[in-house]
């Protein structure tokens, strides 16, 4: 017959095992103040706390397979974790795996969240139990080894020396694993101030991404000097009989839409939203426009005068359209979006002639990042040698998902709109012209009455479809936009001038044609009204909402 001796080990055993569940390391300690007082063996207070660790976590990620979200719901779990640190354990489990597993073992406060995400990720569980038991495998023995090895040396024998003694260790324990991480996470600091650096120090080297005042007086230098020469200093303004000034600034983008009318199936439909009205208001109009127009989310939402992008946005859904015009007082456009490719088509024509000349084609991409299955989309965006240029940009455009862990292949798109200084990659597009192409865009632009001189935005089922002429306008710009191809990374920024020096040229060419012709070219004075007035609507352009 067994006596209570030789069952003691068995006993203690067990209920060691049974104890881990409430509480894992306080258990330890507890096996170890046993060994330290010879009443239980080092192997069996080990057997014990890994049993019972073992069979907790493998428990907790099951409830998470099969209870998932009703697990993470219940309320008493509400006290332990918040949805914030599951979904925080997910992404870390997304991107780091096994590793995870194991390290969580020796991070407090961090096992239930992860355990429960791997059971709701899916982990196979012969895989995780390998991970776990591995990780249990080093922390249990060496837990319980401190313990006693610190309850021996003490010079009182009770528990509560022993405890405190143990405890000190698991707490340098602690801290020493916190050090590690801060070390591994200054690491990761110190390397996205590199890259931030190193975008900085691209967007000041490579001219395409300077800033107007630093790149454009070389131009206004040309620019006056045409002046003097044509003994007009506002005569480019005559180029647009059809638009105010030209289009030199503050023009109307939905007048210009209704000056190509009679281009219907060649312009991207669009409906004119006045501001002062309440945001539900205009909402209602947006949408009204939008059924008689049988048109769907996205849309495309951008202010009635505007220059370089500023406040257009890809609106894809009800809620945030309302969003945007709560953020957005001034008139505002709702236009189709139109999928497919985009392009720049500067053209000009001089009243004298009968056909118009294609100066310049800008095939516009959109960048995008691939995941590798561990990388947050913050790391890609800063570890591309293009998107780290703009990485601002991009991170206050996605600053919803900068935690997010792409899964190895997924393609993210940076960009929705082509637009260089909201991240569009910019490509000198020249060889796409043909005939068919030279005369679509001709036809389009002889049928706006008083335009000459200017940039057709345009998006095309494929590039094929826009060599035969087929595309829609999204935007027309005036005299004072730009042959955008010059914005090609491999344009030297002597070519650059040179294009520009030619684009004005031209320009004062055509608006000197013009005022022989009777056309009144706008005065200084008119031009600076206008530079004011666009000055207090740019005012309205909204922070990004995100769309």
């Amino acid at each position: 017959m067994l006596d209570a001796q030789t069952l003691f080990p068995f006993i203690a055993a067990v209920s060691l095992a049974v104890a881990t569940l409430v509480s894992e390391d306080v258990t330890c300690v507890a096996a170890g103040v046993l060994v330290a007082e010879g009443r239980l063996s080092f192997p069996s207070a080990v057997a014990g706390c890994l049993a019972g660790i073992v069979a907790g976590d493998v428990a907790l990620m099951l409830a998470g397979r099969y209870g998932g979200e009703r697990v993470i719901d219940s309320s008493w779990i509400r006290r332990l974790i918040t949805a914030e640190t599951v979904a925080a354990a997910a992404r870390w489990m997304q991107a780091r795996g096994a590793f995870v597993i194991f390290l969580s073992r020796f991070l407090p406060g961090t096992r239930f969240a992860t355990y429960v995400a791997a059971g709701a990720l899916g982990v196979d569980v012969r895989w995780f139990t390998a991970y776990a038991a591995a990780s249990a495998m080093v922390w249990v023995p060496a837990l319980i080894g401190v313990s006693a090895v610190a309850g021996r040396q003490s010079a009182e024998s009770g528990l509560m020396a022993t405890a405190a003694a143990a405890g000190r260790a698991v707490a340098a324990a602690v801290i020493l694993i916190a050090v590690l991480r801060a070390l591994a996470a200054s690491h990761h600091r110190i390397w996205r101030v590199q890259r931030r650096l190193l975008g900085f120090w691209r967007r000041r080297t490579r001219w395409e991404f300077w800033p107007v005042w630093m790149f454009y007086p070389p131009v206004l230098a040309y620019i006056a000097w045409l002046a003097v020469r044509y003994r007009s200093l506002t005569l480019f303004t005559a180029a647009n009989p059809g638009i105010p000034a030209g289009g030199v600034v503050g023009e109307s983008k939905f007048a210009i839409l209704r000056g190509l009318r009679a281009n219907h199936d060649r312009v991207a439909r669009a409906a004119l939203i006045p501001g002062g009205a309440p945001a539900w208001e205009r909402t209602s109009l947006a949408l009204a426009f939008m059924d008689r127009a049988g048109l769907s989310f996205p849309v495309i939402l951008k202010p009635d005068q505007g220059q370089r992008g500023a406040g257009v946005v890809v609106v894809h859904s009800h809620n945030r359209l309302r969003a945007h015009f709560e953020a957005a007082p001034g008139d505002r456009l709702v236009q189709e979006y139109v999928a497919g490719v985009e392009f720049g088509v500067f053209y000009y024509r001089r009243p004298s002639e009968t056909r118009g000349h294609v100066f310049s084609i800008t095939a516009k991409q959109f960048p995008a990042v691939t995941g590798d299955g561990r990388s947050t989309l913050e790391t890609l965006i800063l570890a591309d040698d293009r998107a780290v240029c703009l990485e601002r940009v991009h991170r206050r455009r996605h600053a919803a998902r900068l935690a997010d862990v792409p899964s190895a292949g997924e393609r993210v798109t940076l960009v929705e709109l082509g637009s260089h200084c909201r991240g569009s990659l910019f490509v000198d597009g020249a060889h796409l012209a043909t005939p068919a192409l030279v005369e679509a865009i001709d036809e389009t632009a002889q049928r706006f009455a008083g335009f000459h001189f200017g940039r057709f935005d345009v998006r095309a089922p494929s590039v094929d479809a826009f060599r035969a002429g087929q595309f829609r306008v999204l935007e027309l710009n005036g005299v004072t936009s730009e042959a955008t191809h010059i914005y090609d990374p491999q344009t030297p920024i002597v070519a650059a001038y040179r294009v520009l020096f030619r684009q004005w040229q031209i320009a004062f060419q055509i608006g000197e044609e013009n005022q022989r012709r009777g056309v009144r070219p706008a005065t200084l004075a008119e031009i600076v009204s206008m530079a004011l007035r666009y000055r207090r609507v740019a005012r309205m352009h909204p922070v990004q909402v995100q769309s």
